[in-house]
């Protein structure tokens, strides 16, 4: 069976090394690579090292050296095939199927990069040439540094169909197709792809040329300004980073790796000193690429134009590592100026001002927040509703458990912050004097703040649920300030109970540290709730487990006008929007139907709790008779 150099290369990226020698080697963290006494002879101290970014493992004592492929055959002594097999299986590979043309289609493979790279060699001499005037002027003017052109491997592509087959004649013409070099079309036509454009060498993660890109050099030109070699079996553009070769060791050193949109732009960081640049291919970073990143470091810096596109193309990024996010693995996303590309603004303001940038990069929760609350003007509840589901859409992206619930939390609660300022309030609250000074005496709701319940509450309420949360908050007032947040989002929505929500947060914060000592509500104000159907409000409940009841009743209570307004919301689109709006509807429809479960289920566990305690009392009791009459 032979398996190609492209597929080992593919399953030593895909497997990290050092997960594969813990299993029998412990090892110890040491910088970006870990450390062990070395297995393979007896030393003691450490000398044997192992690099996930570099991919192999190399002792100082004795020499020993190799991949993960080198280590399961030399360590676990396993034959080269066994150990082929068992990594694939992890890596979630398929060993390719015996095949007799196997061998001879590796062999055409290394055959196509000698076609690389020898068409890069014909480019650069063409640079070189009379031909190549115009490409050299664009450089000069770009401010690109001798060395650097040297070192990105700058050539030009004349303006000829058949310049480079004439050039590479010695290789057969399908070779320079499959290569990518020539394009056949239907009628058996054949053609050179690259013309009149200057050209780039890209390079896999081993230095080796398997791709090109091409700038056009006339401005007036209807062609694509950029262009790249097609996918090929040496190039997979989704699996590939422009500079990965270089900007891997530049990384080790930095700690750092900065992506940007286009190879020029990794060009114009390096010609201005920072070499840990890398660049995708054409395309939205791929999953493949992320893994790639995080392989070199843990939070990968994405920098992107401060332009329109240069935004979308942040949150094409956000969204495709959302799933894939796992402890200490993250992004952090740089926005340019407006207008500006990193080239610019070296150009403008210098290496420092682009140092700054990359060094202030945002978090990707920060990125996520900015970018959906800045999204569409906020003026009203429908809009800020319609924040909150993006919100919480892009949060059931997350795979993790951990992070998606701490993405939550941080995201709701600045979202309260954002639609739900907090509001000045006023002490409307008794107190009277003792020795040392002004106490709380029992807290009673003064007489202006009665007269502006009773006016809210005028007309009665039947609101069992309300009733009953400010009966039990009146009761338990220490909870209040706990729920402060989420009671101030409520009042916000509902214009008969929210004046009285207001007033007993209001009176709360006037409260002495410790003190429990229930809020008096004028009579009038608030209809009296049913004592039996709320555990909260019964005598003789524990406290504690009171207040752990009056929490969830009033995470109920909150999320009922938010649902509402939100079911709303859909009913009003269907003229414009029936499928969306039908969709979203029956979507808020099942959560309503889901609050009224919880809201009798919550009714239900607390009158079957407190018959039991009921029951468990009247037996006590006749328990203590029994005694008694003994």
């Amino acid at each position: 069976m032979a398996l190609s150099p492209q597929w080992l290369d593919e399953l030593r990226a895909r497997v990290t090394l050092s997960s594969v020698i813990m299993r029998t080697t412990k090892l110890q963290k040491a910088g970006h690579e870990w450390k062990a006494c070395c297995p393979f002879h007896d030393e003691k101290s450490p000398s044997f090292t192992v690099s996930d970014q570099k991919g192999f493992y190399h002792c100082f004592g004795c020499g020993a050296h190799g991949d993960v492929i080198r280590w399961m055959t030399d360590q676990r002594g396993m034959q080269f095939m066994d150990a082929v097999k068992e990594l694939a299986v992890e890596a979630g590979m398929e060993v390719p199927a015996p095949d007799p043309q196997a061998a001879k289609r590796a062999e055409q493979r290394a055959g196509l990069n000698d076609v690389m790279e020898a068409a890069q060699s014909w480019f650069e001499d063409n640079l070189k040439s009379a031909d190549g005037g115009g490409a050299r002027s664009y450089l000069k003017n770009r401010g690109f540094r001798p060395e650097i052109m040297r070192e990105f491997g700058f050539g030009y592509a004349p303006d000829s169909k058949t310049a480079l087959h004439r050039a590479l004649s010695r290789f057969d013409d399908a070779m320079l197709i499959e290569s990518g070099m020539r394009i056949s079309v239907d009628d058996g036509a054949q053609y050179d792809r690259f013309r009149a454009r200057l050209m780039l060498p890209i390079h896999d993660a081993r230095g080796r040329v398997i791709a090109f890109g091409g700038r056009i050099l006339d401005s007036d030109a209807k062609a694509a300004k950029y262009l790249n070699s097609p996918d090929t079996p040496l190039f997979d553009k989704g699996r590939t980073l422009y500079n990965l070769h270089r900007a891997s060791p530049a990384s080790r050193q930095t700690g750092r790796v900065v992506v940007v949109e286009g190879y020029m732009d990794v060009i114009a960081l390096a010609n201005a000193g920072i070499e840990d640049a890398v660049a995708p291919l054409g395309t939205a970073l791929t999953e493949n690429q992320l893994e790639m990143l995080w392989r070199m470091v843990e939070t990968p810096v994405l920098c992107f134009d401060g332009d329109a596109a240069g935004q979308r193309a942040a949150m094409r990024a956000v969204s495709r590592a959302l799933p894939l996010l796992r402890p200490a693995h993250s992004l952090r996303i740089v926005q340019l100026p407006a207008g500006l590309d990193p080239d610019d603004l070296i150009n403008q303001k210098g290496r420092a001002a682009m140092d700054e940038v990359l060094e202030n990069a945002a978090s990707l929760l920060d990125t996520l927040w900015f970018y959906e609350r800045d999204l569409q003007p906020l003026n009203t509840p429908e809009d800020k509703a319609g924040l909150k589901a993006r919100l919480l859409k892009h949060v059931d992206e997350i795979g993790d458990q951990d992070i998606r619930a701490l993405y939550k939390r941080e995201l709701l609660e600045r979202f309260s912050a954002f639609a739900f300022p907090p509001r000045e309030r006023k002490p409307w609250v008794k107190r009277e004097w003792k020795p040392g000074g002004f106490k709380q005496a029992n807290p009673v709701l003064a007489p202006e703040a009665a007269k502006r319940l009773r006016k809210a509450a005028s007309g009665g309420n039947r609101d069992l649920l309300a009733t009953a949360v400010v009966a039990g908050l009146a009761r338990f007032p220490q909870v209040i300030m706990q729920h402060a947040e989420a009671l101030g989002r409520f009042a916000e929505m509902d214009a008969k109970i929210g004046p009285v929500i207001d007033s007993l947060i209001e009176t709360a914060e006037t409260l002495e540290p410790g003190d429990i000592s229930p809020i008096l509500i004028p009579d009038g104000i608030v209809a009296p709730p049913d004592e039996t159907r709320f555990s909260f409000l019964r005598e003789g409940i524990d406290p504690k487990a009171a207040c752990d009841d009056l929490a969830e009743a009033v995470s109920l209570l909150v999320e009922r006008p938010a649902l509402e307004v939100a079911l709303a919301a859909a009913t009003a689109r269907f003229e414009t929007d029936p499928e969306g709006a039908f969709a979203d509807q029956q979507r808020l429809l099942k959560r309503k139907l889901e609050f009224e479960r919880r809201l009798g289920q919550m009714v239900a566990e607390r009158a079957a709790r407190a018959a039991q305690n009921d029951s468990d009392r009247q037996a006590d009791a006749v328990s203590k008779d029994d005694i008694e009459t003994d």
